[in-house]
């Protein structure tokens, strides 16, 4: 790649309330933290805390230093709220006073 030539790019970050898909060009060898901190996105969602949220490209984690390649989409994770298990557990425990029918 020629020194001028750019490297266009997505960050992707979500919360339950809005989606954010940020398009963002950067030069040759630029790392996945820089192009998170030239899209802007930390400046909307300062709740983001790079050093505690993995990254990944595509759904694959990766990490702060790895370089973007062209068409990469570069997505941040937020911390679960709440285990995947535990979840579903609460979910299907009969409510109080709810009878079970036995077929």
């Amino acid at each position: 790649m020629a020194g001028d030539e750019k490297v266009h790019v997505e960050v992707a970050y979500a919360t339950a309330a809005r989606q954010w898909l940020v398009p963002v060009e950067v030069g040759p060898m630029t790392s996945v933290q820089a192009a998170i901190q030239m899209s802007g996105i930390l400046q909307y969602c300062p709740e983001i805390d790079l050093a505690r949220d993995a990254v990944g490209k595509f759904g694959e984690v990766v990490g702060l230093t790895d370089i973007v390649d062209e068409g990469d989409r570069i997505e941040i994770y937020r911390a679960l709220r709440i285990d995947p298990k535990t979840a579903r557990r609460l979910r299907a425990r009969p409510s109080r006073g709810a009878r079970r029918r036995i077929p």
